[in-house]
């Protein structure tokens, strides 16, 4: 009994060393890796709210298209799609709250974001544009649509349903990922090319090159910048964006041109989802994108900008 005493003493000795040998390590990488990145020269910005949004603009006539990105995507992420959009419309595309590089703030859930969303339209003079939200931003435009209807002029989701997840990390995951702990984690993470690298191949798919130098920098800066992991934390362990089915399903009754496209090897959504999703928002039929995966506006950006045009083609004629 005294040998089985001392066995679990050393244990625990051990595991108290271990535990101070990890969290003295993870405290000198987090001071050594703790600069903040700046963000590049030259980008615009207009006050939403209380808080400086960074945006970007292609085309100088033709009508309104707002383009609404997804989780720790960008406005860049719309490059490929609103180059060509640019041809016949004035395109906008803005950095989500917690995302790319608007001003961070503390606060960031879905009416935070859609109140961004609208200030958007108001401080940009945009009568009734067409919203095309991506991903977790087809939340965002329906929730701004169910506000205020009169702002809006059409919807189309993109590899999006606008359904709340419900998910985010177990509770066992979101008491241990304390600090120093969570931001060694994440930053770990960040500074990885080789998951950069893998996460983005899994979502765009085949027809995507791999990244190189200036694309890894394109998705990992935003997140080097002063509170950006404060902000991908707090909205990851909430699960990110969303609204409950019947909330959703309101959306049908507003009377606006609507759009749903999707990816058919998408690998966030289940082959049921777009139907699914056109169904409940009132939509027409959804376009399916055959071998596309979730980052449709970078792999096939020629169809989905064709398919957002004949969304804005009704909204003209309505």
């Amino acid at each position: 009994m005294r040998s089985f005493r001392n066995w679990l003493r050393r244990l625990a000795v051990l595991v108290a060393g271990l535990a101070v040998l990890l969290t003295l390590s993870s405290f000198g990488y987090n001071a050594l890796t703790g600069s903040p990145v700046a963000a590049p020269t030259g980008l615009k910005y207009v006050k939403t709210g209380s808080f400086l949004t960074r945006y970007k603009t292609w085309g100088t006539a033709g009508s309104p298209v707002v383009l609404v990105h997804g989780f720790i995507e960008s406005a860049d992420t719309w490059d490929p799609v609103a180059e060509l959009l640019a041809t016949n419309h004035r395109v906008y595309a803005y950095d989500e709250l917690g995302f790319g590089y608007t001003q961070r703030i503390s606060q960031i859930d879905l009416a935070a974001e859609t109140k961004q969303l609208l200030d958007f339209l108001a401080e940009m003079g945009l009568t009734r544009p067409l919203l095309v939200g991506h991903s977790a931003g087809a939340a965002v435009i329906a929730e701004a649509a169910l506000q205020d209807p009169t702002a809006v002029g059409g919807l189309v989701f993109l590899d999006g349903d606008a359904l709340s997840l419900g998910a985010g990390p177990p509770a066992a995951v979101t008491t241990l990922m304390i600090n120093p702990f969570r931001t060694t984690f994440l930053r770990l993470g960040i500074r990885s090319d080789y998951l950069i690298r893998a996460v983005y191949s899994s979502q765009c798919g085949p027809r995507c090159a791999p990244l190189d130098e200036a694309g890894i920098q394109q998705w990992r800066r935003p997140l080097q910048v002063p509170g950006a992991l404060e902000g991908l934390w707090s909205l990851s362990r909430h699960g990110g964006l969303g609204l409950p089915m019947s909330e959703v399903a309101k959306v049908s009754l507003l009377p606006v041109p609507k759009g749903v496209i999707f990816g058919a090897a998408d690998v966030v959504f289940g082959t049921s989802a777009a139907a699914q999703t056109a169904t409940r928002i009132g939509a027409p039929a959804p376009i399916i994108i055959a071998g596309a995966r979730h980052l449709t506006l970078i792999s096939h950006a020629q169809v989905v900008a064709a398919a957002i045009s004949a969304v804005a083609a009704k909204i003209r004629a309505s």
